[in-house]
């Protein structure tokens, strides 16, 4: 490639839409290397179909294994330029429908839908990413910012083993794009999520006969009733605070006063403010019963990711070339997390770019080809874009 003059949007996206027949085929072939998380085994046909592509467009692929995961894959440009800054393309190839999901769930192409186990989150995501790098090699332009791609096969179950991969990347970043899916239909890009909490209360109490001498026990169970209610009480819908005690567990018998007991909360928080006080409030939490103990465990797994400087600056430069190709972008915070979360703390980040659809996680899974293109042109257009402002970069 050579570093000629940025192509008008429109040339763009119809050289997109042109490969509309290459996309399906691409989503096809991932959606039927089956790929869920907690089997590991499985993600090295997927992992492969993709490395294959990004070998075919000449980028140097590293295949990293994985110890508890099914590995990752981090893609680069062959060329080495010295000086030149990166930018970063986010996502992963697992999903989280389990083996077999095919047989009730098959991929299915008609006019403008296409349906299948992960075809929305995130397969489509994959899929634009490649004919956006594809894009760049037709128009024959290096972008000022060379293209990386990291793709890791956990994220549906917490990012624990690629997290220190994501987190060692982003700060050498000159910003970041994560193909996670749009919010909702209407395409939203996610400029912000919600950080994601895990705490664990477990209350110890003195068992006794319920009948014979309740007196002599503690309850577990009474203790871990005030402690719930003191949990709820620290919601606060007004700033995207929300505490829920999801599973409850406890007791022995019906007769016999509870020596024991357990709840799981999850916690979601729209900033790291927030994040920090109500881990300090749930950490803090003390018993009102007597003869009762709590073990309080867990904490933020994903910080938040805020709208910031440098976030703004990039959803600011999203809208401008959104303008450009005719699409009038809108912006969203989404409750749930991303790898995003980590990247947010270390660079500008937007995420959303991926496909356009509906029914993530859900049996009406699907993602619209026109829409999704629109995406793969707005990727596409992002990746030529000019460093950003270093002074909004995170510090």
């Amino acid at each position: 490639m050579s570093e000629n003059p940025t192509p008008a949007a429109k040339a763009v996206l119809d050289y997109l839409c042109s490969k509309r027949g290459h996309m399906v085929s691409l989503l096809q072939n991932m959606t039927e290397s089956e790929s869920p998380s907690d089997v590991p085994g499985t993600q090295a046909g997927i992992r492969e179909i993709i490395a294959t592509e990004f070998e075919r467009l000449k980028f140097i692929v590293h295949r990293i294994p994985g110890h508890t995961s099914g590995g990752m894959l981090h893609a680069r440009p062959a060329e080495r330029v010295t000086g030149r800054r990166s930018q970063l393309l986010l996502g992963h190839y697992d999903t989280v429908w389990p083996v077999g999901t095919l047989s009730e769930m098959p991929f299915e192409h008609a006019d403008d839908v296409v349906r299948g186990p992960g075809v929305y989150d995130m397969k489509g995501g994959i899929a634009q990413a490649l004919l956006a790098i594809e894009a760049l090699q037709h128009f024959d332009v290096e972008p000022e910012v060379r293209p990386h791609v990291f793709l890791n096969s956990d994220e549906e179950i917490g990012s624990r083993e690629s997290r220190r991969y994501i987190e060692s990347l982003a700060p050498h970043m000159d910003r970041v794009f994560v193909l996670e899916p749009s919010l909702g239909p209407a395409g939203k890009l996610k400029t912000a999520r919600k950080g994601i909490g895990r705490f664990t209360v477990t209350v110890s109490g003195e068992a006794a006969h319920a009948g014979l001498d309740p007196g002599a026990g503690a309850s577990a169970i009474l203790e871990l009733s005030h402690v719930i209610q003191t949990l709820f009480s620290l919601n606060d819908f007004d700033k995207g605070v929300t505490v829920n005690v999801g599973t409850i567990d406890g007791g022995l018998r019906p007769n016999v006063v509870a020596p024991s007991s357990k709840a799981v909360v999850d916690v979601r928080v729209a900033s790291q403010e927030d994040a920090a006080r109500v881990e300090r409030a749930i950490m803090k939490l003390q018993p009102s019963t007597a003869g009762t103990s709590l073990k309080v465990e867990g904490g933020f797994g994903r910080p938040a990711m805020e709208r910031t400087p440098a976030n703004r600056q990039l959803w600011r430069l999203a809208c401008r070339l959104g303008d450009e190709l005719g699409l009038q972008l809108e912006e969203g915070l989404a409750g749930g997390g991303s790898d995003g979360n980590f990247t947010s703390l270390h660079t500008a980040t937007l995420d959303g770019l991926g496909a356009v659809g509906d029914g993530a996680h859900a049996r009406h899974e699907h993602l619209r080809l026109g829409r999704t293109i629109e995406h793969a042109a707005l990727l596409t257009l992002l990746l030529m874009a000019p460093p950003i402002d270093a002074s909004e970069r995170p510090s």
